[in-house]
């Protein structure tokens, strides 16, 4: 059954292949399903401009959908840079994104460089029934980019001593945002399968 992820950012469509290919779905892009279009983030949480691309893509395809937004919230920072993760600062790639966190948090002591990631899926099945859920994870930002796997603010963000791009796909998988939302979605798709 085809699945269409909601998005085009390749780091975040090979996890979603990774985690959901072996649950019987045939994950695409949206562009592999030859949508052209961007949504507009005009929500004010993870969990509206999720809803908001889910319904604009299954408004067209009328097929399983799944959207997410997901971002860092550092506590420091008063939680930016939360829903403009992907665009904080203005700055163009991730690179000058992490060096931005890390610039604004170099006066920050250890105890208090507290952060985690989150990440909200808005789930539409073929039938246009609908589930949001939520992951998270909990971490520290680090004082410089380590490591060589991973995407956008993984470098920095630190989990049990290591930066999320020291972790290996399969370890990041079982522990990350996005793993933990996938987690809460497949427990609610069975729930809906024994009712």
């Amino acid at each position: 059954m085809q699945l269409i992820i909601a998005s085009n950012n390749k780091g975040k469509i090979r996890e979603y292949k990774q985690l959901l290919q072996p649950f019987g779905y045939d994950v695409v892009s949206q562009s592999e399903a030859g949508i052209n279009i961007e949504v507009e983030e005009t929500g004010t949480t993870f969990a509206e401009n999720s809803a908001l691309k889910a319904r604009a893509i299954y408004a067209l395809k009328h097929c399983a959908v799944l959207a997410d937004d997901s971002g860092l919230v550092v506590d420091a920072l008063g939680g930016e840079p939360g829903i403009y993760s992907a665009r904080y600062g203005g700055c163009e790639n991730d690179a000058d994104r992490v060096s931005l966190v890390l610039e604004k948090m170099k006066n920050v002591s250890e105890e208090n460089r507290t952060a985690h990631f989150v990440c909200t899926i808005h789930f539409i099945d073929t039938d246009g029934s609908e589930i949001p859920v939520e992951g998270r994870v909990y971490g520290k930002i680090g004082y410089e980019p380590i490591g060589e796997n991973g995407f956008g603010y993984d470098p920095v963000f630190m989990y049990e001593g290591k930066s999320f791009a020291q972790l290996g796909a399969e370890e990041k998988n079982g522990v990350s945002h996005r793993a933990n939302a996938l987690k809460a979605l497949i427990e609610k798709l069975n729930e809906r399968k024994q009712v």
